[in-house]
């Protein structure tokens, strides 16, 4: 993950399944002591703004942020594990706390309703940090690796259009 680059923002190592001999029960306690860690016991910051959690609905005694940054599907009773987006998750909180570091793309945008959505964005790792604005305060709302060209394009337009606007 080492870039020259002396305005590279260098992200933690990961944490894999492999470091628990396969065993996934130990690696999702694991996984989710990181979790607990960055976003209970320490609340990162945004830009002097503390975070909150969603913590409901809570499932296996765990708050439905740690869920969605960890798993993937579209209804909360589907979501399967996500090996990619667990090993990236000390990720999350060093791009939120550090989100004014020069490598790093933020943008605001809405979705789903008209939600708006604080977007942190790492280039060489095609990583994207989602956080939910409702004013009075901000939840960080999942995480995931971009797979496809065309999805990272559409969200690097989106960048742009939001750069130039302001």
């Amino acid at each position: 993950m080492a870039n020259n680059n002396a305005e590279y923002f260098e992200l933690p190592d990961l944490i894999t399944l492999e470091e628990f001999g396969g065993d996934f029960t130990a690696y999702l306690e694991a996984v989710y002591e990181i979790f607990k860690a960055d976003y209970v016991k320490t609340q990162p910051v945004f830009r002097g703004q503390r975070l909150a959690l969603k913590k409901h609905p809570e499932f296996q005694g765990k708050e439905a942020t740690f869920w969605h940054m960890t798993t993937t599907g579209d209804t909360e009773e589907d979501r399967l594990p996500d090996l990619r987006r667990m090993e990236r998750i000390r990720w999350s909180s060093k791009m939120i706390n550090g989100s004014q570091h020069p490598y790093l793309k933020v943008w605001r945008n809405k979705r789903k309703g008209n939600q708006e959505s604080i977007l942190i964005w790492h280039d060489d790792e095609k990583f994207l940090v989602v956080l939910r604005d409702r004013g009075d305060y901000i939840l960080p709302w999942t995480t995931y690796v971009v797979d496809y060209p065309n999805q990272e394009r559409k969200l690097m337009k989106e960048y742009k259009e939001y750069i130039a606007a302001i």
